[in-house]
């Protein structure tokens, strides 16, 4: 595993352990709760339709996703909350509401992302409920969250990332390398996809959205012969079992901000920002922050195969960087190592560095091929750059 800071933990949860075995029975509880028919468990009541707490009174009102990845990641969330102000809080996070909020990129699965307006998907009801004081600080998966953000909200603090490589999962197959031509890979990231096909143009990629246990399903079901999933969830999940082979950097380029959890708040709500600046892990937030700089001036989303990784080695920040065509004809690459107080300049610089040499023209035929096509449904056939 490359390492990401010189003080992160190996599981990037060293304050209340795993972050969900303990809550692994009420997280699927919980989402089979809020599916059509659903029960809530014991545990929890329902309180407007699609919001979770416990008996104590809520102090903070937590805005998340509802599915069983967003709720470890929730539930993570309140356990540090609830390990930094017990007195607060309460000792198991009592006084930290749980609010679901479903999202147009969970409900309309049967499309790639790329085609129905990327990653603020995931976000866009979120930041609805943040500026409607519906809740008062929202969890997310930072690779889900676009580069800027609704004015009067910022992101506060990220936490101990996890790891931050992909999973190859395979029935069939061991590596990616000895995949047969033909075979079926499920994937709707433009990134993987792109990686991929650079390695083993053979191959066939279609759209696979859907929760992590969802795709395993389709896998067991042999929709498909084999998926990437980001190592993180599977970690947070405790899910590693069905693990073929973690991919390193050198095969497979990590997603911007990938294995990190990003808490965004109100700028002007102080009461919160004192429970969740508590939790902020510096150095998850300069790696993250360099990442996010090179996609910012690439002007990028998931509708773009672009992928970015940055970690803190010896007291300086290291980053690697790349972009490609869909179909992993091309692929342009830049890395930078500087001073950990240059970190934003330095995830800038190597944008600028693969825009120049790719050329604007690359840029605009890939914005023309990603939306003439239905992206990571089929494998792309026409060149995003000549």
């Amino acid at each position: 595993r490359p390492p990401i800071s010189p003080n992160s933990e190996e599981s990037g949860e060293d304050v209340q352990g795993v972050a969900s075995r303990r809550d692994a029975a009420l997280i699927a509880d919980t989402a089979s709760a809020f599916a059509p028919g659903g029960v809530l468990p014991v545990r929890t009541r329902a309180v407007s339709g699609m919001r979770l707490t416990m008996d104590m009174e809520p102090v903070i009102r937590l805005g998340t996703r509802g599915s069983p990845l967003a709720l470890a990641q929730a539930y993570e969330t309140r356990r540090r909350l609830a390990a930094a102000f017990p007195d607060e809080l309460g000792k198991e996070g009592e006084g930290v509401q749980i609010n679901i909020i479903n999202t147009s990129g969970d409900m309309r699965l049967d499309k790639a992302l790329s085609e129905i307006g990327g990653k603020g998907l995931f976000t866009k009801e979120l930041d609805v409920a943040l500026l409607g004081n519906e809740v008062d600080f929202c969890v997310h998966s930072m690779k889900d969250v676009p580069t800027f953000l609704p004015d009067n909200t910022h992101l506060e603090t990220m936490l101990p990332r996890e790891d931050t490589r992909d999973a190859f999962i395979s029935p069939k197959y061991k590596t990616i390398e000895e995949l047969p031509e033909g075979t079926i890979i499920g994937s709707a990231s433009l990134r993987r996809q792109a990686q991929l096909l650079a390695k083993n143009p053979g191959i066939k990629c279609v759209n696979f959205r859907g929760n992590v246990q969802t795709r395993l399903r389709k896998l067991d079901d042999e929709v498909v012969d084999a998926t990437l999933l980001a190592l993180a969830g599977l970690k947070r999940m405790d899910m590693t079992d069905c693990i073929t082979k973690i991919l390193d950097w050198d095969e497979m380029l990590p997603a911007v901000a990938q294995g990190a959890i990003g808490i965004q708040v109100r700028s002007d709500d102080e009461k919160t920002i004192k429970y969740i600046s508590a939790l902020n892990d510096k150095d998850t937030k300069i790696c993250v922050e360099c990442e996010r700089s090179f996609l910012a001036t690439l002007d990028g989303s998931c509708k773009t195969p672009i992928a970015g990784q940055a970690k803190l080695v010896d007291g300086k920040i290291k980053f690697r960087g790349l972009v490609a065509s869909p179909d992993g004809q091309q692929i342009f690459r830049a890395e930078r190592e500087g001073p950990v107080s240059e970190h934003m300049e330095l995830g800038r610089s190597a944008g600028e560095e693969i825009r120049e040499e790719a050329g604007e023209q690359f840029f605009a035929d890939l914005m023309e091929y990603v939306q003439d096509i239905q992206a990571a449904n089929t494998k792309p056939t026409k060149a995003a750059a000549k």
